[in-house]
């Protein structure tokens, strides 16, 4: 990234993009010790954001990397199917593969935003839609996205299903960790989405 592009993102955003890359990097694939290192490093305040933090760093503090790997199987990939399905389709449709999968496909070619080839899963997968918020916030895709155009592509692929996603996780039979993330996710949702309303006014 040029020194251009880095100094036109403020700290604010620099901290909402960090946070998009931690829920996609914990939804993404079970964490290791390296990560829940860092979710135990984290400190919250009174915020319900913060308060959200301050439990899933103590519940990191107590966990183990093999404990949350049988946590995300079975949450995520279970013996066909996981106990939630995080895809934008599934949810706003009931089907996986449904119209929203292609409307973002359509969109991530306008924004140059290709599929790793070692990534097999949807588009519409939650952690992928975290990591392609924060790089279009910090500029993997080119320039940083404007303001306008990340309310766009957050309206149309991450509003209409992503905060029951995360209230589904809060309350899963098999979530321990994943319930403080949960947690986190949807107030980021909220507060994201309340940002972006005040941002047309």
């Amino acid at each position: 990234m040029s020194a251009a592009q880095d100094i036109s993102i403020s700290p604010e955003d620099r901290l909402r993009a960090d946070l998009y890359d931690f829920l996609s990097a914990l939804l993404a694939a079970p964490p290791d010790a390296a990560l829940l290192e860092k979710a135990a490093a984290l400190g919250g305040d009174e915020s319900e954001l913060g308060r959200a933090i301050g439990s899933l760093s103590r519940v990191a503090q107590a966990v183990t990397p093999k404990a949350v790997e049988s946590e995300f199987n079975a949450l995520f990939i279970g013996l066909g199917r996981g106990e939630l399905l995080p895809y934008g389709s599934y949810y706003m449709t009931g089907f996986l593969n449904e119209k929203p999968l292609s409307k973002l496909r359509d969109d991530m070619a306008a924004l140059r935003i290709a599929r790793a080839p070692n990534v097999f899963e949807p588009e519409d997968n939650i952690a992928s839609l975290m990591e392609m918020m924060a790089g279009m916030i910090l500029g993997r895709f080119g320039a940083p996205a404007s303001l306008e155009r990340q309310k766009e592509f957050y309206f149309r692929h991450i509003a209409p299903w992503a905060g029951h996603f995360f209230g589904d996780l809060e309350g899963a039979q098999n979530s321990i960790l994943y319930a403080p993330v949960g947690s986190v996710g949807r107030a980021f949702m909220e507060i994201e989405s309340q940002a972006f309303r005040m941002s047309g006014e």
